[in-house]
């Protein structure tokens, strides 16, 4: 069936069209949310990125994420992209927006718990090794192998010997997955104090969101300056040419997000593969077949 067909139901595609779009408003609709809650006198009102350019964008990004993952996949391309930064910066929707139109089978985000009982005795990038990328395959860590310098420096959960060998580790790793052939890109998600405030306190004002708050962000909150410390001495020892660090200012989330992923796709040498037209094969039709009824109670009850 196609829309030349004169069987094609026009009225149903355009429904389709507009449930996609319902799927979006969706997916942005805590960030309007957010946006009406009280008044913040650090905004500047007319300095917001209007939403029908911000969709218009995002939307045109996508595509060419797209075209990004066929590159990956035709060209079994190994592509690893570290996602670090504050409590509340953004990540998360960073990465939800790349993740939003691709195949998670070829791009998936690894979110690690903290480690196990186990875990603790192993090398300290052992658990993180079997979650790298192969041929073919896109993988967002939402949090990584910095959570040493980051969150277990600050909140006491190793001793300096552990994190200066850390330090002295993490370049050579990091080269060796880069002469490996990997993509690795390592981006930090920068906010202000106010901003970071503003977001904790939605999070707790907001019955759906409450369960992203955990004792460990209300502490880092605490130790906000602690952790500037510790991301600078991160930054200074461990950006190296071959994984530089790009930071993404963040205060702006939509801004955010469009500028990460129109960065992120300048980095990858990709361009697009030729797709085969696709048709839609005629369904096949066995004399005799009979199609069984279902028993009515394995019905899912139509409540809506």
């Amino acid at each position: 069936m196609s829309e030349t067909d004169p069987s094609f139901d026009h009225e149903r595609l355009h429904n389709e069209i507009l449930d996609s779009l319902d799927e979006e408003f969706e997916a942005e609709l805590e960030d309007a949310m957010m946006e009406r809650v009280g008044s913040r006198e650090e905004v500047n009102a007319e300095g917001q990125l209007p939403r029908r350019v911000y969709f218009r964008e995002l939307l045109r990004l996508q595509r060419e994420l797209i075209k990004l993952q066929s590159w990956v996949v035709e060209n079994k391309a190994k592509v690893a992209v570290v996602f670090e930064g504050r409590d509340a910066a953004g990540k998360g929707g960073a990465i939800k927006r790349i993740m939003q139109r691709l195949n998670p089978r070829v791009c998936h985000v690894v979110a690690l718990p903290a480690p196990s009982e186990r875990e603790q005795t192993q090398w300290y990038f052992q658990r993180y090794i079997q979650h790298l990328p192969a041929g073919g395959e896109i993988v967002l860590f939402d949090r990584s192998w910095y959570n040493r310098p980051g969150v277990e420096r600050v909140m006491g959960f190793c001793n300096e010997q552990q994190l200066e060998e850390f330090f002295r580790t993490v370049p050579e790793f990091e080269r060796m997955l880069v002469h490996s052939g990997m993509y690795l890109i390592k981006y930090w998600f920068s906010i202000s104090d106010q901003e970071q405030k503003f977001r904790f306190q939605c999070r707790i004002d907001d019955p759906l969101k409450q369960w992203k708050l955990s004792p460990m962000d209300l502490e880092s909150r605490r130790r906000w300056e602690q952790y500037t410390v510790a991301k600078e001495e991160m930054f200074a020892r461990t950006n190296i040419s071959e994984a530089p660090w790009w930071v993404v200012e963040a205060d702006d989330k939509k801004r955010a997000r469009l500028n990460c992923i129109h960065h992120f796709l300048q980095q990858l040498p990709y361009t697009e593969v030729p797709q085969a037209r696709i048709s839609l094969p005629p369904r096949e039709h066995e004399e005799g077949y009979k199609r069984q009824p279902l028993p009515e109670d394995v019905i899912v009850p139509s409540v809506y």
